[in-house]
């Protein structure tokens, strides 16, 4: 695991060094282990390593034999000593035991079939300086992250954004296109991040530069062909035999001890079983239904693995927030970026390397919103021009048991679900917003393209659709991978295999869901290899208490002392927000989501743009 910078300019060779190993610099959480750096009359590269793999002989850039050729790589590549023997049999010697070099002699072989042909994670750029280009590519699912910034004479690329701003001709300026979209979503949804002219590669693409010209293309889509007509128990045997083979490989393919986090919930319980690594580490929060350690002690002794646990409150969440918004580069309001970061602040003082139990969700339709209630079923079959009918006479009316479900339901689906938690409308977004930032941009505009390639299938189908596409690479994965690259620490996801997922996509829906029963194939099992309790708990995910801290005054003043600052007004209506605080704060309301996406925007603003 790594950090990768680099640009093409017309700047002289020294330079380019000078200002490459200061965008390296800004990154030295991602690889302290070492650095390297690279530079002629047209392309810088840089490189902080996290040593993982081949741990002497691993140093990047890495050139090949004829020194023509360069790579600088983020991630880790679990088939590479399959690709390796290949290359080997085709003629191609190697200098090192690292992925890193599988990888720049499998373009040189492969060319662009190579990037297909990768089982893991990564971000890579490889300058092929005989053609006088760059080429690059991101990850099947999105776990590396990767960004790009374009503009007249300068094209840059980073593993992190902030990398890029300590660069002469970089201009720093807020996108605010963003800021609607981002207030509804939690997370910057949009393909211009909220610096302008900066990008983010899409999971499943590459690029090539040469030129001043930029070609961007696709070498995976995201699928789903379900089979009609399957045994259940085959498909069992086959699902499980893919995910612990995946785990043997993530397990495995370190030259480092591998740890695991541990929650009390089923996926990561699931991983630790397998695996059966020497530590787990866990967190949770002094508040009563708010703890998963105790279930994380009890699987751990079961498996006699040692656990490390650590309890954080309320002023260890809000101390850290400015740390993780500078961490996540752009404004990031998923509370349970909190407990990764101190569980991942845990895990690096023993390990370099942890599994994770991300991705079954995605994978196997394990969220609750993919179960919807019998009435709400029933509901969910009158036409939506009726129930269009209903949300509106309601929406005028006081609060009352239903009514949020009403209001939701009198959308098309391409309004309503956004994938996990939906807590403001478009309109509501409208009146948080400073009156001249106010648009007619809805959620359809960014979803409707998707949904429109998943016309005529089934609402599941739908969802887990629209989760890959957005609330997986955009949320979960860039989560995992910032806040454990926070702490110089490897998180890894076995779930988030291409052979997983392979399996994964067939399955008809009705292994995936049943009843009131989420990712039914994979709780199915588990039962072989973990406790009773375990294999049945509900998706609970890292329970944050935040809504409940803002009702005490101290909590309650110190996002009021923010809201009230004078650089708010420039990008929010003022009192609008201050009444969504005070409405919660006197339990008339609960504005806790809103409240916390707005929060975590003014602190990300403050760090990048003020102090």
């Amino acid at each position: 695991m790594c950090g990768i910078v680099g640009f093409v300019d017309q700047k002289s060779k020294k330079e380019k060094l000078q200002i490459v190993k200061e965008m390296a610099d800004k990154i030295i959480h991602r690889g302290p282990d070492g650095e390297g750096y690279y530079a002629d009359e047209l392309v810088a590269l840089g490189h902080r390593r996290l040593s993982i793999i081949d741990i002497q002989g691993g140093s990047q850039p890495m050139y090949n034999k004829k020194k023509n050729m360069a790579i600088v790589f983020n991630g880790e590549i679990y088939n590479y000593e399959e690709l390796k023997q290949e290359l080997i049999k085709l003629g191609y010697t190697f200098q090192t035991k690292s992925d890193t070099e599988v990888i720049l002699l499998g373009y040189e072989a492969w060319k662009d079939e190579l990037f297909k042909r990768l089982r893991g994670m990564f971000a890579f750029v490889i300058y092929d300086k005989k053609n006088g280009e760059i080429v690059g590519a991101r990850d099947h699912f999105g776990m590396k992250p990767f960004y790009y910034y374009q503009a007249e004479n300068e094209f840059m690329f980073a593993s992190e954004i902030k990398s890029m701003l300590v660069h002469p001709e970089f201009q720093k300026e807020i996108n605010t296109d963003a800021l609607k979209m981002y207030l509804i979503f939690q997370y910057s949804v949009k393909e211009e991040t909220f610096f302008k002219n900066v990008y983010k590669l899409k999971p499943g693409h590459y690029f090539h530069y040469k030129n001043g010209k930029l070609k961007i293309s696709s070498y995976f889509e995201i699928t789903f062909e379900r089979k009609k007509w399957a045994s259940f128990a085959k498909e069992k045997k086959r699902l499980k035999d893919a995910i612990n083979n995946s785990i043997y490989y993530h397990q495995t393919t370190s030259d480092v001890e591998v740890g695991s986090y541990l929650s009390g919930g089923i996926d990561s319980s699931y991983v630790v079983a397998v695996a059966k690594p020497k530590q787990t580490f866990s967190i949770g929060f002094p508040v009563k239904g708010f703890n998963e350690t105790e279930y994380a002690r009890r699987l751990s002794e079961i498996e006699d693995i040692k656990n490390e646990r650590k309890i954080i409150d309320a002023d260890d969440f809000f101390e850290v927030l400015p740390k993780i918004e500078w961490h996540a580069d752009e404004p990031y309001a998923n509370l349970t970026t909190v407990p990764l970061f101190y569980l991942s602040e845990l895990a690096s003082q023993k390990v370099k390397v942890v599994l994770s139990g991300e991705g079954s969700d995605e994978m196997f339709a394990g969220y609750n919103e993919n179960v919807n209630p019998f009435p709400l079923n029933l509901y969910v079959k009158i036409p939506l021009c009726i129930r269009k009918q209903i949300r509106n006479f309601c929406k005028p009316l006081p609060n009352f048991k239903g009514k949020n479900t009403l209001l939701r339901y009198g959308l098309p689906m391409e309004e309503r679900y956004i994938g996990r938690g939906t807590y403001m409308e478009s309109e509501e977004a409208n009146l948080i917003l400073s009156e001249h930032l106010r648009n007619e941009e809805k959620i359809s505009d960014i979803l409707k393209p998707y949904y429109d390639k998943v016309k005529g299938k089934s609402e599941l189908y739908k969802k887990l659709y629209i989760d890959f596409h957005f609330w997986f690479p955009q949320d979960i994965l860039l989560k995992a991978d910032k806040m454990s690259m926070a702490h110089s620490i490897e998180l890894r996801t076995p779930f988030v295999d291409k052979y997983v997922f392979e399996i994964a996509r067939e399955l008809p829906t009705r292994f995936l869901v049943k009843g009131h029963t989420t990712k039914r194939i994979f709780r199915t099992l588990s039962k072989n290899v973990l406790p009773k309790e375990c294999a049945k708990r509900k998706k609970c995910g890292f329970p944050v208490p935040f809504s409940k801290w803002i009702q005490e005054e101290k909590y309650y003043q110190k996002v009021k002392d923010m809201f009230e600052k004078p650089f708010v007004k420039e990008f929010l209506n003022q009192e609008y927000i201050l009444n969504l605080l005070d409405n919660h704060y006197q339990k008339k309301e609960n504005n806790g989501r809103k409240i916390f996406n707005i929060y975590c925007f003014l602190i990300w603003y403050q760090v990048y743009f003020i102090e």
